[in-house]
């Protein structure tokens, strides 16, 4: 999976932590970050992460260009709710993005901690089928051969006999 890290500079020490508690996870997975906060978990991880411009240079737009052309799967970004940013515009375009491509992203310690959990336990095999484009077989579901008819605006459903 591509796991991507990012962090406000007042959660930066956290996400550190973070990738600490779990590097023994993430080694197995390819990695990608803004500037400075991959910078310091590759110091005191040693960890291999390819890292982007700092989020106010473009980093956080770097990201979401991987989201639009389905190269992310999970994005950690540790923010802090507390302090304006300077290129909050950046960041509420990365968001939504991951809202657009259904990517998961976990904007706290806690929410990062199910997703990470939930990695661990294999949850995110959906991820392969997005990425190989093609549509999933529920449970053996045969395709409707008709569509039901669809009433034009004004119709007035008719009820049916017995009723």
């Amino acid at each position: 999976m591509n796991i991507a890290f990012v962090a406000h500079d007042q959660k930066k020490e956290e996400l550190v932590n973070f990738a600490i508690a779990y590097q023994h996870l993430f080694q197995h997975h390819r990695l990608f970050s803004t500037g400075t906060t991959g910078k310091r978990i590759m110091e005191n991880t040693g960890l291999s992460i390819f890292r982007f411009k700092s989020g106010p240079l473009g980093g956080d737009q770097q990201l979401g260009a991987m989201i639009a052309q389905n190269e992310l799967d999970l994005l950690l970004f540790f923010r802090d709710p507390l302090v304006a940013q300077p290129h909050e515009p950046d960041i509420t375009a990365l968001l939504r993005l991951c809202d657009v491509y259904g990517i998961p992203v976990a904007t706290n310690m806690a929410t990062a901690e199910l997703l990470i959990r939930a990695l661990e336990r294999g949850d995110f095999s959906w991820r392969d089928i997005i990425h190989q484009n093609q549509p999933v077989n529920i449970a053996g579901r045969k395709e409707k051969s008709a569509a039901k008819p669809v009433a034009a605006a004004g119709d007035r459903p008719v009820a049916a006999e017995g009723n």
